[in-house]
This record gives structure tokens, sequence and C-alpha cells, in this order.
């Protein structure tokens, strides 16, 4: 009689999460072509293997194999197995800079893109107890790629107040920090920078070409101007396989 099989680590959290089990599998199996564990050129697992380590079905398994094909990392061939093509560019990192000076930088190569524009409105959540919100703001909402690759969405309020200080040639080409840092005899007093994580919606998952669920990181950035009225707060949602941070201890 043969022993059953004890499930592995990622199957028993695989169980525990509401996540849907494809999109749990394909995020772990990219994950193992990212840290090498499946190297390019390499032949993977079988669907049947895969299927007795994680606990489930050949059918989920193969979901979530059909994903990793679609962004390319993997090629299936009937009767010889499924190969790693390529691994995740990691020369496309962006670094989430934590100090005003490299919030201002732009990063290397990277184009952005003005998806929209709206004015008369104010942002939809924001910390009260950094400053006070002004009448209304001028709305960006812009994408921001490098080597054709998307790795920011960011929603930009700036003041309405400021808006027409700003050279609307500049909001496709400066960072948004950069953008009221520019506006002549505007003193910032504080800034704030908020980093959290989460996992991409729909509408996430669409423009910034990743995966349903796939991690993401929100970061949050506020600039309080002297009169104590936010002049600029935005919010930016980073592809969680492209951001870093760094932060100096000493």
């Amino acid at each position: 009689m043969s022993k059953p099989v004890k499930p592995s680590q990622a199957a028993t959290a695989i169980r525990k999460s509401a996540v849907a089990r494809y999109l749990q599998l394909a995020a772990l199996f990219r994950r193992r072509i990212e840290t090498n564990e499946w190297p390019v050129d390499s032949r993977i697992p079988t669907v049947e293997e895969l299927s007795k380590e994680c606990g489930v079905a050949n059918m989920t398994i193969r979901q979530a194999l059909s994903l990793l094909e679609k962004e390319g990392l993997i090629e299936r061939f009937r009767a010889k197995g499924t190969f790693v093509r390529k691994s995740n560019r990691r020369d496309l990192w962006c670094e989430v800079q934590t100090d005003w000076n490299g919030l201002l930088m732009s990063r290397d190569n990277a184009e952005i893109e003005l998806l929209s524009t709206q004015t008369g409105v104010n942002p939809s959540s924001y910390p009260a107890d950094i400053g006070a919100l002004a009448p209304s703001y001028l709305h960006l909402r812009r994408r921001h790629r490098r080597d054709d690759e998307t790795f920011l969405l960011a929603d930009v309020y700036i003041d309405a107040r400021l808006s027409d200080k700003i050279d609307p040639t500049d909001f496709t080409s400066k960072t948004s920090m950069r953008l009221i840092a520019d506006i002549p005899n505007l003193k910032i007093v504080d800034a704030r920078q908020i980093l959290t994580i989460g996992s991409a919606d729909p509408e996430v998952s669409e423009l910034l070409g990743v995966s349903l669920a796939d991690p993401i990181a929100y970061v949050q950035r506020i600039a309080v101007a002297e009169d104590g009225t936010v002049a600029l707060l935005a919010d930016g949602i980073y592809r969680g396989d492209m951001v870093r941070v760094e932060i100096k201890l000493t």
C-alpha cells in the first residue's frame, strides 16, 4: 500500500487563500522562473507532478501554465514537455526612493503617457492629519513605461490654483513631485510617502499588463504647501515584480 502524499507548503497556502487557485499557482511558478529555480531552457515538472505537489487538479495546473505561456515565459511541446523560454527582466527594476531628492529624479529611459486629465475634482482619500485639501484639483492619470514595459500607473492631483504655473509639456516628462517642486515661489513644508502592498484588480491588471491578483505596490505621495494645504497628492500603483525599496539605515 502506497504512503499518502504529504501536502507541500505551497499546497497548504493555496488551500487557505481566497484567490483563485490557478492565479496563485501562476504566481508561484512565475516566482520559480524569476529566482532561477526553473532556469531558462530547462524542462519544468509535468502537469501530473505539479498537480501532486500542489494538491490540485490537472486542469488547474494547465490554467496556470497557460497564463505563463501567454506571457512568453514558457513554451509547451506535445510529447516533449514544457520548457522555460525567458525570465522576467530584472534590469527593469524601478526603485521607490525614500528621500526628497530621490523623488524628484526621473527614471532612466522612462516614458510617461498621459491617459486623461480632469479639472475641478478632489482626491477620493487622503491622510487628514497631513494637511487640508485645496478647493479643487487638476487630476492627471499617467502610465509610466521603460523599454516598452509598463511599471507604474499614477493618479496625480495638483492644487488647481497651481496648475496654470506648470507647462503642460511637463505632464509627460516630470515626476509628480518635480511638477510642483519647479513652481516658482512655492514652498513645500511637509512631504510624505506611504507604501502598502496589494493585488491587481481587473482594471489595474489591464492597464499594467499583469495577471489578475498579481502583487502590486501602492505608493501615495503627499506634499503640503506653506499655507497648510495639500499642493500635490499622487497615488501610484507599481508592478510588484518591478519595484524595489531600498532604505539606508546609517
